[in-house]
């Protein structure tokens, strides 16, 4: 089954002394089905290493992008149009386009399950295909 992986687990698998980067690293290594996250997640999580964790780091991210460690999808017009709903349903939570396009991939590849930091949203948020986000590392 796939895994929707969002820019704060690529951001903790990138960053060796973040406090939660041997759980996320053991969840994305047990993974059996593919990682997949969007091109608005690697973009906000590409700037993200580079500030903060330096440029080599950064290119060690990339090397996986090459490799093909993580699928980065691009959403179609009419999924932008389904991430534009989301981000309207959800307005007070104010999450961002990458974060939308997350739960519009989880519909696309018929999964619930995100590795993901941010609880606070994504537990507030129902899945396109109904149900509720299991959230990873946290429920595992």
């Amino acid at each position: 089954m796939t895994l929707i992986v969002d820019a704060g687990a690529l951001y903790v698998q990138a960053d060796r002394n973040a406090r939660e980067h041997a759980a996320v690293t053991r969840v994305l290594r047990a993974e059996p089905g593919p990682l997949v996250t969007s091109e608005l997640a690697i973009a906000e999580a590409d700037y993200l290493i580079l500030n903060r964790l330096g440029v080599d780091v950064e290119l060690a991210f990339l090397q996986d992008l090459v490799e093909g460690t993580f699928a980065v999808a691009c959403l179609t017009q009419q999924e932008l149009g389904a991430a534009l709903a989301v981000a309207r349903r959800y307005r007070g939570l104010r999450l961002g386009l990458a974060d939308c396009s997350l739960i519009v991939l989880a519909q696309r590849h018929r999964t619930n399950r995100l590795a993901s930091f941010n609880e606070r949203d994504f537990r507030a948020v129902t899945p396109l295909q109904g149900g509720s986000f299991v959230l990873l590392p946290a429920d595992a």
